[in-house]
């Protein structure tokens, strides 16, 4: 290596090679003197008008560089593949692994020595951390924040609202009108979902394995104090580089621990899993969904946050944010995992107080007794599934029903309202074929929509089952990420209409009650219903994806390939 860093394999050369690196940097304005030999630090931006939640990233951005600056570094923002939850279809999941890549390889490819992940919307954060971990640089996140919390007829909303609006359409309590008032109220600042849906649990995810500076997960995005925290990012990523402060260093099997600990206490989403997952094996940690069940079993929930409870981040972080969930933990947390900040996560929430016992409750006095995150197993998913008990209806988390099967999600839609469903309030429904690869990218409709007919009854919950995904932001007694997935051709994809199936989360099981004999003879004859795609990345994701108990990342991507570049052009 020409030079201490990275980035003197570039601008420190001399010759034509140098030149040409140098020379053409400098039509931007730079000035020869920042070509030094100071660390080079990459804002890797996913800012998109496409993606909403980080449509303000430009302007993060610019505390970021301020930062560097201030540290004596030299900052170079580069733009990466954005995902909009909201927009992009099929899914953004589906794209997630193609992001991981699109940053991996700008990281890999430029003369960057360590970079600030600008992240927020739910599947920018795991596939840029994903990206940064297969390079192995120093890495510091900052996550645009949540939005300010909606404002609809004297209330409190949130986007968990969505699902309840949405039912009360159905059941004629809401009209069109209202509907568009309420869109209205509820996105009314920058940033992403208010609620612990699955941007926020991301956000937090990140501060909890130590990757963020505190209170990163619950600043809001339009507090001034979220440009501080990118601002003070920036002098870090700089101090990390000279301190030469891998990812990897920070990305300890204990801090993989301490995450799922404290996603447990904040009832995190449950596409937590299945991302941190995919971000162990880039790291190379060996992490299973075991570990999930483990860790969990015993955390109480203790922060009061929608879906799982009543507040939202807003009140999070003015009642102390992660850290002060994180000293309510002491107890179960590996505190001396070191962090971005160079202090261990100990040092980092042995000040901090709770300000509000009602967003922030206690292990001893916990908002619920019943963990964020379940992992089940049974003959209906051998490889597992998960499920958010505190999310979920306490009368239905031990329960017995007839299944109600949807082949597809084309199959759901069609009949899912017809008057002549054969439901009722003690079926399951079990929707099949939307996992990684039944449904390229395995979307969030795994908390199918309760029928019509039972809506209009009252019947406000019931248990479902899918080898898909929910969004962080829903809730329910819903069973995701069965594995292996129907498309496999297991178990799940020969259950049919009338079969027993028996749920019990307390006892982590989960029965189809059929015989093995019959479970064969079915396999015999089932046929896969999935469309196989022959071209592009789509092709690709569907050839090479791997389960949800998994991470459902690409096989080949697994594991670290460092910071070397490929082949020197010059």
């Amino acid at each position: 290596m020409n030079g201490k860093y990275r980035s003197q394999n570039w601008f420190g050369k001399t010759g034509k090679d140098g030149f040409i690196y140098r020379a053409w940097m400098k039509n931007q304005g730079i000035p020869t003197h920042e070509f030094d030999g100071r660390p080079v630090i990459g804002i890797c931006n996913t800012w998109s008008e496409l993606t909403p939640c980080n449509a303000h990233f430009r302007e993060l951005a610019e505390s970021v560089k301020h930062g560097v600056y201030e540290a004596g570094g030299f900052p170079v923002e580069f733009p990466v593949m954005s995902l909009g939850e909201t927009l992009i279809k099929p899914t953004a999941m589906l794209y997630r692994n193609l992001a991981s890549m699109d940053v991996e390889e700008s990281i890999r490819a430029n003369p960057v020595d360590g970079v600030v992940l600008l992240c927020g919307c739910d599947k920018t954060t795991p596939s840029l951390v994903m990206g940064a971990c297969s390079v192995n640089i120093p890495t510091i996140v900052v996550s645009g924040g949540p939005m300010l919390t909606g404002k609809f007829q004297g209330k409190d909303i949130g986007t968990s609202d969505v699902w309840r609006f949405n039912d009360a359409v159905r059941s004629g309590a809401m009209d069109q009108d209202q509907l568009v008032m309420a869109e209205a109220s509820m996105c009314r600042s920058r940033g992403h979902c208010a609620v612990m849906g699955t941007a926020s649990t991301m956000a937090s995810m990140v501060e909890s394995l130590g990757l963020s500076l505190p209170h990163n997960a619950a600043i809001p995005a339009a507090d001034a104090r979220r440009k501080v925290l990118a601002h003070l990012s920036g002098i870090r990523a700089v101090e990390l580089v000279r301190n030469q402060v891998n990812i990897s260093d920070i990305l300890t099997k204990e801090a993989f621990e301490n995450a799922i600990i404290i996603n447990a206490a904040i009832g995190g989403s449950t596409n937590f899993i299945i991302h941190l997952l995919a971000i162990a094996g880039r790291i190379g940690v060996d992490l299973s969904l075991d570990d999930f069940d483990r860790l969990s079993r015993n955390v109480p929930l203790i922060a009061n946050l929608q879906p799982s409870g009543k507040y939202f981040m807003e009140d999070l972080y003015y009642a102390g944010g992660i850290p002060s969930v994180m000293r309510e933990l002491d107890s179960f947390l590996h505190k001396d995992c070191i962090t971005v900040n160079g202090k261990t996560i100990g040092e980092n929430f042995q000040k901090e107080e709770c300000y509000n016992r009602q967003v922030i409750a206690t292990v001893n006095q916990p908002f619920n007794e019943l963990s964020g995150v379940a992992v089940i197993k049974g003959n209906l998913c051998e490889n597992g599934a998960v499920i958010k008990p505190s999310a979920a209806s306490s009368h239905l988390l031990q329960h017995t029903g007839k299944a109600v099967v949807f082949e597809d999600i084309e199959d759901y839609k069609a009949r899912i309202d017809d008057p002549n469903l054969d439901v009722d309030e003690n079926s399951i429904l079990v929707l099949k074929n939307v996992g990684p690869k039944g449904y390229p990218g395995m979307p969030e409709v795994g908390n199918m929509g309760i029928p019509t007919k039972l809506l209009a009854k009252g019947v406000t919950d019931m248990v479902r089952i899918s080898d898909g995904r929910m969004s962080g932001t829903g809730f329910g007694t819903v069973v995701l990420h069965v594995s292996p997935e129907a498309a496999l051709g297991g178990n799940f994809a020969v259950v049919q209409n009338g079969d027993l199936i028996s749920l019990d989360v307390p006892g982590r099981s989960i029965t189809l009650h059929v015989s093995e004999e019959e479970l064969k003879e079915r396999k015999k004859r089932w046929k896969p219903r999935i469309k196989n795609y022959d071209r592009g990345y789509v092709h690709l994701y569907q050839t090479h994806v791997e389960q949800a108990h998994l991470g459902a990342d690409l096989d080949f991507l697994k594991g670290s390939s460092g910071s070397e570049v490929t082949r020197d052009s010059h």
